[in-house]
């Protein structure tokens, strides 16, 4: 049998994408900051998105039944800490700006790439819950020369990954 301790130090060698997922509703506005996102399939456009289910947040999600994925650059790390603390819900969005797509989940103006979501199906699968979201909004950031890096975890740290802007030898 796999001990949950060796899973989780396994799992730490899995480089993952830095997201806050927001959401917005009848509950109110929560967000956490997650690496558990896919791609599910792109007909429809789906993601989906695992959340623990003792977090505080786990219920405003599902009552909202909306969530937007912000995939985070690299200068989103006080944005990513924020909202993996025990700040109150209110002060997690007092970093960064935000404005609404579809669902009116708030969506980060500057992340990488934003999905709007409406959640379709939960599946509970051990301590998680596991959204599949159909997607019916994308905002993408307008990249700056080539030069955007995203945040990404491993080994439990932030790294962060991206193009170099290209640079001509003579």
């Amino acid at each position: 049998m796999i001990e949950a301790t060796d899973f989780r130090d396994a799992m730490s060698l899995l480089t993952t994408a830095v997201n806050v997922v927001t959401t917005e509703g009848v509950s109110g506005i929560h967000g956490f900051t997650a690496s558990a996102v896919c791609s599910v399939t792109d007909t429809p456009p789906t993601l989906l998105v695992c959340m623990n289910q003792t977090s505080r947040s786990h219920g405003y999600f599902i009552e909202n039944k909306t969530l937007s994925v912000n995939v985070l650059g690299a200068q989103h790390e006080p944005i990513s800490n924020a909202f993996a603390s025990k700040l109150h819900s209110a002060e997690r969005f007092e970093y960064g700006a935000w404005t609404q797509l579809v669902t009116g989940a708030p969506v980060l103006e500057d992340a990488l790439v934003s999905f709007d979501c409406e959640i379709e199906h939960i599946q509970e699968v051990g301590t998680h819950s596991v959204f599949m979201c159909r997607v019916v909004a994308i905002k993408q950031t307008e990249q700056q020369g080539g030069t955007e890096e995203s945040l990404v975890y491993f080994n439990r740290a932030y790294s962060r990954v991206g193009q170099m802007a290209q640079v001509e030898i003579a």
